[in-house]
């Protein structure tokens, strides 16, 4: 496998009863008697925009009861030397955090983050506040638009009793992010922010994990068997226009292009026009302030190319709002623009789940978007994500409640940063030669060219294509974060070939292996994928497959 796509430098420490992993910057897998307690703990040091200040593991000390790790958070304005101290004591596991603030700087949070593992979906557990008041929680099942737990100074879950010193936290569902677990984070978010740190202020907080007897592992995993059902139509498969500078080849992956326009910058139409000019019809997302001038303009645009949907977002708080879907459909109807009008959110499904009560419903469909790394990079997160993706999917297609749901584009990275706090780069000028949208205010991962990224696609799709979501797209045509000449785009390929057909879909047993088909004409095309690290034996349907790590396969039978 390519040498970036799994983490080779972890270091594996154990003391007493308790095992975990260094890697990089986090203590991952925390296990006590091999079961898992944590998915993780870091200490995050966050800026004024949200943004994650890159983090230098500068030494490692491993001694037989105690695990040192000294970092340096540096850049964005920071500045932050701290040791991130593992310690056994019998049943007791510490991991304590000190560290010195180096530059003042604002920032929206600095603190230990303890990461529960998904699989902790239902399970009930007592908070004890600030105030030593106990109550009865359960991690939710669905997934929580805002805080499940808050005011945390000690979660008891079965035989694991978990204490947080240094400072008021909370939890948040992260699987709002395709994350595969829950965050207790310190700094409650009903506090103000950014706020200021000051050069030479310390920084010390500790959790201390207790526990006794056996605790239950991270899921039960079943059989290697993968059973597929028939669920309604194949969805449709999409691509996002490239955001990259002139000059662009015209590609024919994809069955539509998705392209956003960002009205309040002046470079969007010439974003429609090369979107246009692909040669297929266009699912149109609009950034906008929903002035009539705006709008008016968009329209008069929309009306001389071929239009499959279109769907509002107000350019501050990245939804459909009622007041704006209201005044596109005004500004189509004057422009004779007969398409499909949309509502939903443009960044994550965290916007759609928290803000579905003010998301227009007299719609034609909900549009939702996911990117598996938002918090952080780890090819672990990246491979997590997918089953939480469906997780997302069929979440949405309930706040949907009966109208068709459009999942994409798919992107690796964030195509912009939907809680910055500061303006975003934008184009200054009319034309594409510096490009537009994500061109400036994305990330370029590295994996976009890799082998196993179609591998990934692969799963993305059978973990999303679940009844009641009728299309699907990823990335870009070209470019820095496009499909072009890349592995993926035969995944693309695949899975475009399969539309017009009975879509055949069903869940992974362990979120790694997947599978998904088309039944047409009498015969099923099944496409299976493997994200694990090993190769894997399993069957689709009574099927035997055998696949490399990072790899994927087409099945057709009669």
């Amino acid at each position: 496998m390519s040498a970036f796509w799994w983490r080779t430098d972890a270091i594996a420490w154990s003391a007493g009863e308790w095992s975990l992993e260094l890697r990089g910057d986090e203590l991952a897998e925390i296990r006590h008697h091999d079961a898992i307690v944590l998915r993780g703990v870091r200490a995050a040091v966050r800026d004024r925009g949200w943004q994650t200040v890159p983090v230098l593991v500068t030494a490692v000390t491993a001694e037989p009861d105690a695990l040192t790790v000294s970092l340096r958070h540096e850049g964005l304005g920071a500045l932050l030397d701290s040791t991130l101290r593992a310690t056994v004591h019998g049943g007791e596991l510490m991991i304590a955090w000190a560290g010195v603030n180096q530059i003042g700087f604002d920032a929206c949070r600095i603190g230990l983050v303890a990461l529960h593992p998904a699989s902790d979906s239902g399970r009930p557990a007592v908070v004890v506040h600030t105030d030593g008041a106990a109550e009865d929680v359960v991690f939710p099942e669905a997934i929580s638009p805002h805080q499940p737990i808050r005011d945390i100074r000690e979660l008891r879950l079965d035989d694991v009793v978990l204490a947080f010193h240094g400072d008021v936290f909370e939890m948040e569902d992260q699987r709002n992010w395709t994350d595969a677990s829950f965050k207790t984070y310190s700094r409650p978010l009903a506090l103000p922010y950014p706020y200021r740190v000051d050069a030479g202020e310390a920084v010390r907080q500790s959790i201390t994990i207790r526990a006794s007897g056996a605790q239950r592992g991270t899921h039960a995993i079943g059989a290697d068997v993968i059973e597929l059902r028939p669920a309604g139509a194949f969805p449709a498969i999409g691509v996002e226009a490239s955001t990259a500078p002139d000059p662009v080849a015209a590609t024919d992956l994809g069955a539509f292009r998705v392209v956003e326009l960002d009205l309040t910058t002046p470079t969007w139409p010439a974003a429609l026009a090369r979107a246009a000019a692909d040669g297929r019809p266009l699912d149109v997302r609009l950034v906008t302030r929903g002035t009539a001038q705006e709008l008016s303009a968009a329209a008069a645009a929309l009306s001389g190319v071929e239009v499959l949907r279109v769907t509002p977002f107000d350019s501050d708080e990245h939804i459909t709002t009622a007041g704006l879907l209201g005044a596109t459909r005004a500004a189509l109807a004057t422009a004779r623009v007969h398409a499909p009008l949309l509502a939903g959110s443009r960044s994550h499904f965290t916007e759609l789940n928290r803000e579905q009560a003010r998301i227009p419903r007299e719609v034609d469909g909900i549009v939702v978007n996911t990117t598996p790394l938002f918090h952080t990079l780890d090819t672990e997160q990246f491979v997590e994500a997918v089953a939480v993706q469906r997780l997302i999917a069929e979440q949405s297609v309930r706040i949907a409640d009966g109208r068709p749901v459009h999942i994409g584009p798919v992107s690796l990275r964030p195509r912009f940063n939907n809680v910055a706090t500061t303006p975003e780069p934008s184009p200054d000028r009319a034309d594409l030669s510096k490009g537009y949208g994500a061109q400036f205010t994305g990330a370029v991962d590295e994996r976009q060219s890799s082998a196993e990224l179609a591998a990934w696609v692969v799963a993305s799709a059978a973990a999303s294509a679940v009844p009641g979501v009728a299309t699907l797209s990823w990335f870009e045509t070209t470019g820095p974060r496009g499909l072009e000449g890349t592995p993926a785009a035969e995944a693309i390929a695949a899975l475009e070939a399969l539309a017009g057909g009975e879509l055949l879909t069903g869940p992974s047993p362990d979120g790694l292996i997947w599978a998904i088909g088309s039944r047409r004409d009498g015969a099923d095309t099944v496409l299976v994928a493997n994200l694990d690290r090993i190769e894997r034996a399993f069957s689709v349907d009574a099927a035997s497959v055998a696949l490399a790590p990072g790899s994927w396969s087409r099945i057709t039978r009669r």
